[in-house]
């Protein structure tokens, strides 16, 4: 089961004086294989290199949001997805995706459908793949909720 939306008006605690929604989110995922992760992010998934910061991070602009690719030299435990992307219309990127080599994950007990798409309880669509090391990634289509 879903947890239900919180009540957008609560703010966890914050006070008035901590007002970071007026401020970019910045991604970090840790990477072991540098090459493969810039030919993937860049190449593969379409991001645009930014900078390349040896020994600390591949920076990538995924669509105006920082994305700092951390070199490491052996990956934490993973849990769960890392990075999604939403998109307007899930089935063309799933498809586009597919066709640069990108594979998409099945899981056991989800009704996912020919491209490995799984609707959820309230009508959002997710498809989920891995980076070269392993990072969970997703592509997940939200009608029902505007930003």
């Amino acid at each position: 089961m879903l947890a239900p939306l919180r009540n957008l008006t609560d703010h966890g605690g914050m006070t008035q004086q901590t007002k970071l929604t007026k401020f970019d989110i910045v991604g970090f995922l840790p990477i072991v294989d540098v090459p493969r992760a810039r030919q993937f992010y860049g190449e593969t998934l379409g991001l645009q290199l930014i900078s390349e910061e040896p020994p600390f991070a591949l920076v990538f602009n995924a669509n105006g949001i920082m994305l700092r690719l951390v070199m490491a030299k052996e990956l934490p435990p993973r849990f769960g997805t890392a990075l999604g992307w939403r998109v307007q219309d899930i089935a063309p990127t799933v498809a586009e995706l597919s066709a640069a080599g990108v594979t998409f994950e099945r899981y056991p007990g989800m009704a996912q459908d020919h491209l490995g798409v799984w609707t959820t309880p309230t009508g959002s669509k997710v498809a989920w793949f891995k980076d070269p090391d392993g990072n969970l990634l997703s592509v997940s289509e939200h009608p029902e909720v505007e930003l």
